[in-house]
């Protein structure tokens, strides 16, 4: 049944992450959406909040700033997601929202105010508190939950290893950690690789620094990728940080074997189904992909196993609701 408490849901950006909790919200409550930035966004929100028993803004943002500190005026309760970027600062690689001095300032304050925080990985929660400088009171953890139906297992692996990579510019590129995937494909020169995702304005320069062994491939939509992941047998995400990345838990559901850095949630999602390395650590992630690429098919199934275990859209769903009514009851 739906409730007739009314939530204003607010993003910057739709991605199919931020939609599935729209349409989770969207079950059980009225819900109101706005995706904007800008002007359209600072004209639109103050009638959304007015309006709104809840205000659920997807990333710290400074717009997210803005929502919480009207409904703090007006007495209404406050959520924001936060999932990576808006809990980083990191200038090695020119990431994170709180390099920038007046937008952390916003965020501080958003942080500090909102009735909750909603992280998607228990790194993000420390960051949080380190970076806003505060006890971190309001924060609850809720990882993101993924559709084992949609992202199943193929019948057959190839030894080869993916990543899958929304790149730009060559800081996402650092940040997504290419330049290790490429070293590593250096030492393994009879193993094919593929990368998804490098954006078309800088495909022939990342081409031109890739070994003969790796596939560069431009942007993929998701509802695309299922084949990809059916097909390889290693999945390799060897970041500078993350959140807790999508396409890893995707991969996981489809059987890939899992490598990645211990940087972010990349930890909490592989636990232990795949082979996690120290980021700078290259001899250790050409270890790990051999051993993988070694491994029976039987520790993909074990990686899937987990992920149908701990991240389950059912589980996010019910955490959600369950932090919504409670600020509401």
């Amino acid at each position: 049944m739906t409730s007739d408490k009314r939530i204003f849901f607010s993003s910057t950006l739709f991605t199919p992450f931020i939609e599935e909790d729209f349409l989770i919200l969207t079950r059980h409550f009225r819900v109101s959406k706005l995706i904007a930035e800008k002007l359209r966004a600072f004209v639109r929100i103050p009638a959304e909040v007015l309006r709104c028993d809840l205000v659920f803004a997807w990333f710290g943002s400074i717009y997210a700033g803005y929502a919480v500190f009207l409904a703090k005026l007006l007495g209404k309760k406050s959520v924001i997601v936060v999932a990576g970027v808006d809990a980083s600062k990191d200038p090695e690689i020119n990431y994170g929202i709180w390099l920038s001095p007046w937008r952390s300032r916003i965020l501080r304050y958003a942080f500090r105010n909102a009735d909750q925080l909603l992280p998607v990985d228990p790194f993000l929660e420390k960051e949080i508190k380190r970076l806003a400088e505060y006890d971190g009171h309001n924060i609850s953890t809720i990882a993101f939950g993924f559709d084992a139906i949609q992202w199943t297992a193929g019948e057959a692996k190839n030894d080869m290893v993916l990543c899958v990579a929304s790149c730009d510019n060559r800081d996402r590129l650092k940040k997504k950690g290419i330049d290790k995937l490429f070293d590593a494909a250096r030492m393994l020169p009879e193993v094919p690789f593929q990368v998804i995702g490098v954006h078309e304005r800088i495909l022939t320069e990342v081409k031109s620094l890739a070994p003969a062994n790796v596939e560069i491939i431009s942007f993929v939509p998701r509802s695309q990728l299922l084949p990809f992941y059916q097909k390889a047998k290693v999945y390799c995400q060897p970041s500078f940080t993350e959140g807790l990345p999508n396409t890893l838990c995707e991969a996981m559901l489809c059987a890939c074997i899992p490598v990645g850095t211990i940087a972010g949630g990349i930890p909490t999602a592989i636990g232990d189904a795949g082979y996690l390395v120290a980021y700078r650590d290259q001899p250790a992630l050409v270890d790990a992909l051999k051993r993988a690429l070694a491994s029976p098919a039987s520790h993909g199934l074990k990686a899937r196993a987990r992920m149908m275990s701990e991240f389950t859209l059912e589980k996010r769903e019910r955490s959600l609701v369950a932090v919504i009514n409670t600020l509401l009851s």
